[in-house]
């Protein structure tokens, strides 16, 4: 008989790559992979965007989780505006996935997720691994030279891009989250005093950059843009960080514009599903159901970052 202390360790994530020559355990074919996602999620928006800047709509399909969290996780509803049912697999709830894939799960339910639509199985649940994926592994299906050619991984930048990310991941994409979710007044002024203290550095930075690394868009730049996105939209308010609005900042404002205005950036944002998800997803710590109207953040205004001559 095996003890407790013999058991097989639960799973608590799932890293699976794709093999492009067919010899691993997931091979690389135009149709054969789906995105989970669900939209007010800044991590599943990091997937809606590089494969939309990689043209591969007709090669991965999409299914939109509701935005409410549900005691049950993640939920499908077809019947709420942008979302979808699960179509793959006709399962209600996100964990269903999960557990198919793997009984003995036992991490956080989680969107983005990369699901193997023939071996039923979940291949990664990492948005950082699934923008790694769909950057390089469709290429021959992208339906442009442009998008085939399109890099956000750059090895040249590697280093730089690194740097920027060892800073503004802990700082500012995780430092709105540790303030919102401070419990104490002294952890929530160590938290939001961190953050904008790194805002600044950022604005700063901004000033001599057109984008993180200078003139050429990458990984980097999707990892901050879906979360400053949603800053005055619902960060400045409901995780209270509340000392400046983006819209003060002229360099960082400009350069979210800058992004949106891009093919691929502003077309994956639902500012209706994000509103949503910060203010009604969570009845315990939203009990009124009360989703505000505003801020009206227009994103389509004129950034003025052209002329912006990289120091890079």
């Amino acid at each position: 008989m095996t003890s407790k202390s013999e058991e097989s360790p639960k799973v608590t994530s799932f890293n699976g790559r794709l093999s492009k020559d067919g010899s691993g355990e997931f091979p690389v074919e135009k149709g054969r992979y789906h995105l989970y996602v669900m939209y007010g999620c800044p991590y599943a928006n990091r997937t809606l965007i590089t494969r939309k800047l990689k043209g591969l709509e007709d090669v991965i399909s999409v299914d939109v989780a509701h935005w409410y969290a549900h005691e049950n996780g993640w939920f499908f509803d077809e019947t709420e505006d942008q979302c979808t049912k699960d179509s793959i697999n006709g399962f209600k709830f996100l964990r269903e996935v999960y557990y198919q894939t793997n009984p003995n799960y036992g991490g956080r339910i989680t969107v983005p997720v990369l699901y193997d639509k023939v071996k039923k199985v979940i291949v990664n649940n990492e948005s950082a691994e699934i923008m790694e994926i769909l950057n390089s592994d469709f290429n021959e299906f992208c339906p442009t030279q442009a998008q085939k050619e399109l890099n956000l991984f750059p090895k040249e930048l590697e280093e730089a891009s690194n740097e920027l990310l060892s800073w503004i991941t802990p700082h500012i994409i995780s430092g709105v989250y540790r303030t919102g979710f401070s419990t104490t007044q002294e952890d929530y002024d160590k938290a939001v005093d961190d953050l904008f203290e790194h805002l600044d550095k950022l604005e700063q930075h901004l000033s001599k950059h057109r984008y993180l690394t200078g003139n050429s868009i990458t990984h980097a730049d999707v990892k901050l843009f879906v979360t400053l996105v949603r800053f005055d939209i619902a960060y400045y308010t409901v995780l209270k960080c509340n000392v400046k609005r983006l819209v003060d900042y002229p360099n960082i404002w400009g350069y979210v514009r800058d992004l949106y205005q891009k093919p691929g950036f502003g077309e994956t944002i639902r500012v209706q599903h994000i509103r949503k998800l910060y203010y009604l997803g969570d009845k315990k710590q939203k009990p009124t159901g009360i989703c505000p109207r505003g801020p009206l953040v227009d994103f389509t205004t004129s950034h003025g970052r052209e002329a912006l001559t990289s120091a890079a």
